[in-house]
């Protein structure tokens, strides 16, 4: 049926467009019919040439690349049963890298996902000519061609990179010593040209460059980061590596000028975290050669995230990037193996990684286990400063006493030997968890949650009968998170001991009774409430 192009065509396009019908009276026994061809000599044939025809409709073309890509997984490998013949792949080779000009987005993408597939298993043995295919396409001219082969070395890239085999790890190292000058100066040419645009307000441009320099710098990563096994002997790739850190500069104060309504600020913002992931990617496997920049990236990401200089420049995940940096240097086993934050890792996942107020609190934590010493000393005059209850109408001073008592919880066990809590609770938390005002709401919920970091710390037995008083009396707080936050607090607290030494409380049990009621219910609102 295949051994004609033309005729085989018509006939399998007349198929596929029925497989993209919405009736499935017409869709069924189309699919069943394509399932039937699949390993039919000849077919791909026909499907490289309906989903290269630009005048057919772009649904039965998006089937078309679809059922290519899927038919590289089952039958391209040599040893799969109703293996593609060597002679077909040759010509589908062929077929694939002749043009890159695919006006549509989304099959752009699919094609270049399924030669990035075929490289898998084929490149560069019986593959040779891609590569060199693929860098003369990027340096054409015409801008639809040198975005899709650019498209396509970046999956390529991406794709060879993520092999592991002994073998396939040495091709790439050949490959990206052999490419990597030349992707240096192709990413610099389009952040050049992308920085020129920038400044003289041609958007389209502008937008249309900025994405072959993201492009451009994801192929770069893939290199910088799997395609050397020494890259700190590598002059390139240092120097492309220092590089980085003037290149965020320049693309930070760009930002200032493109605002949200621009449409290149998502592209930028893409832009300028992946700058980071190619240092954090760099220094995740490469510690050893990423230990000249190590001065470099803690100067620039203290800079841009604590002082004046990230003013009108930074967002939240640029920050929380800045601070993965931070901490990635701090904690790195490379450096200075630590038992303690490996095992706070171990219990909070990598979710910090990805939110700003937890990025924040494990970094504090990490810097504070490396350096108490020098932070102990700091940390306890910012406590003794915020002694006694602050002005209800200085919103920035409850805020930093919030912070303060955030960083106390927090180091509970590096503070072990350090703070009196027992005393601290008696004259000073006390008597702020009897703030009713509701500008106080903040720091009464600081102060619950602090206690419950304390308690299994350094707490003494003898003053939590007054800890539960205070707390039964504050369930009624009209603060639903107050309150639940108390009432998860006591529930955990009955858990652990209350229930087995009662007596020890003095409280009647009626009101234990009716208590404990009050935090179950309280648990399942604040549940409810959540979902």
């Amino acid at each position: 049926i295949f051994m004609d192009l033309n005729s085989a065509s018509s006939i399998v396009l007349q198929v596929l467009t029925q497989a993209t019908s919405q009736d499935t009276a017409v869709l069924k026994p189309a699919e069943e019919q394509l399932k039937q061809w699949e390993t039919q000599p000849g077919f791909y044939s026909v499907l490289l040439n309906i989903f290269t025809n630009h005048a057919l409709d772009v649904n039965v073309r998006w089937l078309a690349v679809l059922y290519f890509k899927n038919g590289i997984d089952r039958y391209w490998r040599r040893v799969a049963p109703h293996a593609l013949s060597e002679e077909e792949k040759t010509t589908l080779r062929a077929g694939l890298i002749a043009n890159f000009n695919e006006p549509v987005n989304q099959i752009a993408t699919q094609i270049s996902v399924l030669i990035a597939k075929v490289a898998r298993v084929d490149c560069p043995r019986q593959w040779p000519e891609l590569i060199p295919t693929l860098l003369e396409s990027v340096k054409v001219q015409d801008d639809l061609r040198q975005h899709r082969a650019l498209l396509t070395f970046y999956h390529v890239t991406k794709t060879l990179a993520s092999k592991r085999l002994a073998a396939d790890r040495k091709l790439f190292y050949d490959l990206a010593s052999g490419i990597y000058s030349f992707a240096c100066s192709l990413w610099n040419h389009h952040t050049d040209t992308f920085l020129q645009q920038a400044c003289t307000g041609n958007e389209a441009a502008a937008s249309n460059s900025l994405e072959r320099t993201l492009l451009s710098l994801k192929v770069l990563r893939k290199l910088t980061v799997h395609g050397f096994v020494e890259p700190h002997r590598n002059v390139e790739v240092m120097g492309f590596l220092h590089a980085l850190f003037e290149r965020l500069k320049q693309f930070l104060e760009c930002s200032r000028n493109i605002r949200a309504g621009n449409v290149c600020r998502d592209r930028l913002e893409k832009t300028i975290i992946l700058f980071t992931k190619v240092l954090l990617d760099f220094l995740d496997q490469h510690p050893f050669s990423f230990t000249p920049l190590i001065q470099r990236s803690l100067e620039f990401a203290v800079s841009y995230v604590f002082t004046e200089a990230g003013e009108g420049v930074v967002f939240e995940r640029f920050i929380v990037q800045c601070m993965n940096l931070i901490k990635m240097i701090v904690k790195n086993y490379a450096y200075k193996p630590s038992k303690y934050i490996e095992a706070v890792e171990e219990t909070g996942g990598d979710s910090w990684k990805y939110s700003l107020r937890p990025c924040t609190e494990v970094l504090f934590i990490d810097i504070f286990h490396e350096y108490n010493q020098t932070l102990t000393p700091v940390l306890l005059e910012m406590v003794h400063s915020l002694q006694g209850t602050t002005n209800l109408e200085d919103t920035s001073a409850i805020l930093i006493k919030d912070a303060v008592y955030n960083a106390v919880g927090l180091a509970a066990y590096e503070l072990f030997d350090s703070v009196d809590f027992d005393q601290w609770f008696k004259n000073q938390l006390l008597a702020e968890l009897q703030v009713s005002h509701n500008r106080y709401k903040p720091i009464r919920r600081r102060v619950i949650w602090l206690i419950g970091q304390w308690i299994s710390v350094k707490f003494k037995s003898d003053l939590r009968p007054m800890l539960y008083e205070v707390i039964r009396n504050l369930l009624q707080d009209q603060d639903l998170v107050v309150s639940v936050n108390k009432g998860c607090f006591l529930l955990h607290m009955f858990c652990k001991n209350v229930i087995d030494k009662f007596c020890a409380f003095k409280v009647r049990i009626e009101t234990a009774t009716t208590l404990k009621l009050n935090i179950l219910l309280l648990t399942k609102i604040f549940r409810v409430a959540v979902k």
